[in-house]
């Protein structure tokens, strides 16, 4: 199988929330979205970046303190990643896909998850937003053991005010793959005024009542460690004043999911 070149910007080792067991996590560059509450700043431009003055604390080999992101191979990661292959076999953990958007690289993407079946049988997580044509997501499913897929709001015009982009693809993307019975768990975030209302928190009830395979989801509580990130980067954080959701806030939505049958996580 011939090696592919794509654009990272870090690889996490020992993650634990990021799918079953302990996990690399390998973050992709580039997304679509533009959501008002990012975390991953850092991976919105598909491209390696050079900012003089900033140190960004990743544990990418062969990385320069100024540059956000690095072009590499499959065979670059997969060597990064067989050298943990031990914590994933005795924790039934495994390989997750994150960014930016995996689906942005999907010759990188499809050739990775391979490599990783290949290679070592690595249990495979793909984290997606789900905005790309189902032809990409074709391309690399079956590859795919979990699905990470975020639903965010459910009203389209509220959709491309704080994502910037259409719902409807992301809608029809997972839907396709739930008929197909694909294992997949809904990541939802929670954030103040936006996402949590109960007009929002209704109609998705609604719509995953009528999901046939989808039984669990993650509510992904709003923070702002990231703000600083926005700063350095020179962009703009339009969340300034937004505070972490609370406890109470944070059971009573998850009470509202677990009416319906719902297995409910707080946190990834």
């Amino acid at each position: 199988m011939n090696n592919t070149t794509g654009v990272i910007f870090n690889i996490k080792k020992y993650a634990l929330h990021d799918g079953p067991g302990i996990r690399t996590t390998v973050f992709f560059k580039g997304c679509p979205l533009n959501c008002w509450w990012c975390h991953n700043p850092e991976g919105l431009n598909p491209k390696p970046e050079c900012i003089q003055g900033i140190t960004w604390n990743y544990s990418s080999p062969n990385s320069q303190h100024d540059t956000i992101g690095r072009v590499v191979t499959d065979e670059d990661v997969l060597t990064e990643i067989k050298r943990d292959w031990i914590f994933y076999e005795q924790s039934n953990g495994g390989i997750t896909i994150s960014g930016g958007e995996p689906l942005m690289q999907p010759e990188f993407l499809s050739s990775l998850l391979k490599k990783c079946k290949l290679s070592i049988e690595a249990s495979t997580t793909l984290d997606t937003s789900g905005y790309a044509s189902w032809d990409t997501i074709e391309m690399v499913k079956e590859d795919v053991d979990l699905f990470l897929y975020d639903i965010k709001l459910i009203n389209n015009n509220e959709h491309r005010k704080y994502t910037g982009v259409s719902n409807t693809q992301i809608i029809n993307n997972i839907e396709t793959l739930d008929n197909q019975t694909h294992n997949i768990i809904i990541r939802f975030p929670v954030i103040p005024g936006i996402t949590d209302t109960p007009s929002n928190i209704n109609q998705l009830c609604k719509w995953l009542q009528e999901r046939s395979t989808i039984n669990e989801i993650h509510l992904l509580p709003y923070h702002n460690i990231a703000k600083a990130k926005y700063y350095k980067l020179g962009l703009d954080y339009q969340l300034e004043d937004l505070e972490t959701p609370s406890v109470e806030k944070l059971n009573v939505i998850s009470s509202r999911f677990k009416e319906i049958g719902f297995k409910v996580k707080i946190g990834g």
